[in-house]
């Protein structure tokens, strides 16, 4: 079950979530050796865990994570534009396409995570989303064992794409709580490379004026967009789920005039009669 795909997804998540290079270098040590005793035990011909050039893909990600904002899409509509286009692009013009891309940004999700949401985790009473840890063994691909923790985190579901999701779970039945709610056209799991194969991601992309647009970019338009609205700083990095706040930092975007805002209230509470005695020098 251990493919080059899984463990290139691996290790973007470990950069993704803020892993040292030593970390990273490390499990990867452990895991080729366990690989190379599959070889010789004769289980496989080959070994997966020798990934090379993960240290170029580790800069460049850190890059992109200095400022993810720079990553996101402007607004509303060109999300709708790039869903549209994406379904009207693949062979079959499923609608399923569009909808996971919509879903992704606007609860900024990974498209793993997307492709493992089931009727289950949806809880249309307070209108959020139990997001769960993604895994690559099992039939599913979804590990409900390991969710404690920051394993697992609560999205909220905006006004936007809740008719999706109850369309979604009135196609599968809402007492089918085990059913995926976002699959592909012959009702398989979505994985990020059949989501850019099936719509030709990167010609519409580039078509739209966002060649640089990827999969995962659209976690970090939800975030932006979250930040721009001001979702306070705690709350942002629970819903992304991030272990590092000064990771979810990167968000935020303060506004000069809450700069100066922040500076005038400073100055008054230094001459108001709680505030600390201010001696005028001069």
């Amino acid at each position: 079950m251990i493919t080059n795909g899984a463990i290139d997804r691996a290790v973007v998540g470990w950069i993704n979530d803020g892993s040292g290079k030593s970390s990273v270098k490390n499990t990867l040590a452990v895991l080729v050796r366990v690989m190379e005793q599959a070889k010789r035990d004769g289980l496989r011909t080959d070994n997966p865990a020798q990934v090379r050039g993960w240290q170029k893909l580790y800069a460049q990600i850190e890059d992109e994570l200095d400022d993810p904002r720079s990553l996101a899409l402007p607004d509303w509509s060109t999300l709708v534009t790039l869903a549209n286009a994406l379904v009207a692009r693949s062979a079959d013009e499923y609608q399923g396409w569009g909808d996971v891309v919509t879903f992704a940004a606007c609860t900024a999700s990974r498209i793993g995570e997307v492709s493992g949401c089931r009727v289950g985790d949806i809880d249309t009473a307070t209108w959020t989303w139990t997001v769960r840890r993604q895994t690559t063994p099992g039939p599913d691909g979804l590990d409900d064992k390991g969710t404690k923790g920051n394993r697992r985190r609560y999205v909220p579901l905006i006004e936007e794409v809740r008719q999706l999701v109850l369309d979604r779970i009135a196609l599968v039945g809402e007492d089918n709580t085990d059913a995926r709610l976002f699959v592909g056209p012959r009702g398989g799991r979505i994985a990020t490379g059949v989501l850019r194969d099936a719509t030709h991601w990167d010609e519409v992309v580039t078509k739209l004026g966002y060649e640089h647009l990827r999969r995962h970019d659209l976690r970090h338009t939800g975030l932006t967009w979250m930040a721009d609205a001001g979702v306070s700083l705690h709350l942002l990095q629970k819903i992304a789920g991030h272990a590092d706040s000064r990771t979810t930092e990167r968000y935020l975007h303060p506004d000069r005039r809450e700069v100066t805002d922040a500076g005038d209230k400073l100055s008054n509470h230094l001459r108001s009669r709680s505030g600390p005695a201010l001696r005028v020098v001069g």
